[in-house]
């Protein structure tokens, strides 16, 4: 069945692929038919797409996945297909037989028919789910409230397309409260799976509970249903325990990146592209704002500060330069404050508006910084936070960002009290733990909408 589903999304990626560029021909009066290019130009994206969106975990399944992470990672697929394309084009010198505005039409309508056509399917198979139909029954064998989280995950994800039936509790006599019925003799549960029909079986233990474990997948090894260990790692992880595969071998990071490599990839080729689209727009406002500096005060246009990058490498950060040239006392850094004389009138606007960061798409395009990370601070404030602020140093297990999950909720500006730099590094903290693409566009679009301009920033 699932080897069905899969053929079909391909069939349908690529009818999608070839019925966009046939409409985008149209309206641009483009007969595509009498250039053979453009006909090779959309077979060599179709046929590519079926090597590239697998990689990017297109056509996994869809259980338990959000519809934010479904459409960014097929609408991330498409641009580096239709980038490749463009490169294979443009070594074949024959980019300038390509219209422009058909490639802009063409990409658009694809990409929105394949992110529509996953987006209707995994409605319809909510209600579907909704409606009781469809449904994996889960069996969750454990103890205490890890299991208790475990089944609460379930129901409140209906959409997902498991359903809890059962629960085995592995410590008699300890109270578990959950709706579903809880067996605590081995061998009534063991019955209960087999005679139910139940497909799938959650060890939601910890790693204390050896024994258990083997016995449970000892007692199902001969049955035709999945048994997931999720184990309870909270007091040891500081995220949550993802997975990941070295050497062939299943591993839990327990202090580690929480971002697989595939997603480090996605977010890396994103931003390269983001920050080159972004230059290039706002190209005369970067103009603008050099002239303004230059004009404001004697100096440089650019302020160039060393800070700590991922994995607490060191590179050169970029701004707009905001202040008059003043003598800094050597390891000290004092902060900005409200009615800062060393501001200059030019700076103070470019600091509220948040322009001074533009040049940090430089760092972008070098590969020293996210478009959407933890932000970086001074050297000296590390030296200082990361001995009383726990935690404090894990936000430099991925690139920082030029703007970050603390800046739009509030927590930018001068960090003059210890619980405000704690805010932060909650945040930023957060922001790992549960990166997702669609989590990296809402941060986008607030910093565009509603966090240029903040209060806190002068």
């Amino acid at each position: 069945m699932r080897g069905i589903t899969d053929l079909l999304a391909r069939v349908f990626d690529v009818t999608m692929i070839v019925a966009g560029a046939i409409v985008a021909s149209q309206i641009r009066f483009d007969d595509i038919s009498q250039r053979s290019f453009y006909l090779a130009f959309v077979a060599f994206a179709a046929a590519f797409s079926l090597a590239v969106f697998p990689a990017f975990g297109v056509y996994q399944s869809w259980r338990g996945r959000s519809k934010g992470a479904l459409a960014g990672q097929v609408a991330l697929s498409w641009l580096v297909v239709q980038a490749c394309a463009m490169v294979l084009m443009f070594s074949l010198h024959r980019i300038d037989f390509v219209s422009r505005l058909w490639f802009v039409y063409w990409t658009g309508m694809a990409g929105a028919a394949m992110i529509a056509g996953r987006l209707v399917t995994h409605s319809v198979l909510g209600r579907v789910r909704h409606a009781g139909l469809n449904l994996q029954q889960v069996a969750v064998a454990g103890c205490g409230e890890h299991c208790d989280e475990i089944v609460r995950k379930i129901d409140t994800a209906p959409a997902a397309g498991f359903r809890a039936t059962a629960a085995y509790n592995v410590q008699a006599g300890t109270k578990m409260n959950t709706r579903v019925p809880v067996f605590e003799d081995h061998e009534a549960f063991a019955n209960y799976v087999r005679t139910q029909h139940v497909g799938e079986v959650w060890l939601a233990l910890p790693l204390t509970e050896e024994r258990t474990i083997l016995k449970l997948v000892d007692e199902f090894r001969n049955d035709l249903i999945n048994i997931r260990f999720m184990p309870d790692v909270r007091t040891l992880a500081l995220f949550e325990g993802s997975v990941t595969n070295l050497l062939g071998v299943p591993t839990i990071n327990l202090a580690a990146s929480p971002l697989p490599p595939n997603a480090m990839m996605q977010k890396e080729i994103f931003d390269r592209f983001f920050a080159l689209g972004a230059l290039l727009a706002v190209s005369p406002i970067l103009l603008a704002c050099a002239i303004a500096v230059k004009l404001s005060s004697r100096g440089p246009v650019f302020f160039k500060q060393r800070r700590k990058g991922a994995d607490g490498r060191v590179f050169t950060i970029y701004k707009f330069r905001t202040m008059r040239l003043h003598a800094q006392k050597a390891g000290v850094l004092e902060q900005a404050k409200r009615g800062d004389p060393r501001i200059t009138r030019v700076g103070g606007f470019l600091r509220r508006t948040s322009l001074d960061e533009l040049p940090q798409f430089f760092n972008v395009l070098r590969g020293d910084m996210s478009v959407v990370g933890p932000r970086p601070h001074a050297l000296e404030h590390d030296d200082l936070y990361q001995k009383v602020v726990s935690g404090y140093i894990h936000r430099y297990r991925i690139k920082p960002g030029i703007t970050g999950w603390a800046q739009v909720n509030g927590f930018r500006g001068e960090t003059d009290r210890i619980e405000k730099m704690e805010g932060r590094v909650a945040h930023d903290l957060y922001y790992l733990g549960n990166w997702s693409f669609g989590l990296d566009m809402k941060i986008i679009f607030a910093t565009i909408f509603k966090g240029l301009r903040h209060t806190n920033a002068y």
